[in-house]
């Protein structure tokens, strides 16, 4: 109860006072653009973050785009290196040869659950 007395107290002063009004306006507006509003300072700063990341992000995939482009221009030069890419990545072979895939995967056996035979 005594908090409400003297918040009242308070608004009173600020009330009969022209000066305080004038000072409780400004203060209030600032808090609502500065703080509150939509274009207010948080914000600006939560958009200046995510412009630098986004700089960031096309710095990557310009990066990746020279290096697929170098890529595709060696493969239109040359057809080796066609057949280097399609023997590394898709396992491709000649009809003359074989393909083994070696593996460091651990590979442990699952456990038999339940009623589950071992086959």
């Amino acid at each position: 109860m005594k908090v409400l007395t003297s918040i009242k107290i308070c608004a009173l002063r600020i009330w009969r006072s022209q000066a305080l009004k004038y000072i409780a306006v400004c203060v209030a507006g600032v808090a609502i653009v500065g703080f509150l509003d939509e274009n207010s300072v948080w914000n600006h700063l939560k958009n200046r973050q995510r412009i630098e990341e986004l700089t960031e992000e096309k710095a990557r995939y310009n990066a990746a785009f020279q290096r697929d482009q170098a890529q595709i221009r060696e493969l239109d030069r040359n057809p080796k290196a066609m057949e280097k890419i399609a023997r590394e990545r898709y396992f491709m072979k000649a009809d003359d040869e074989d393909i083994f895939v070696l593996s460091d995967d651990d590979r442990t056996p699952k456990p038999i659950v339940g009623n589950e035979a071992a086959k």
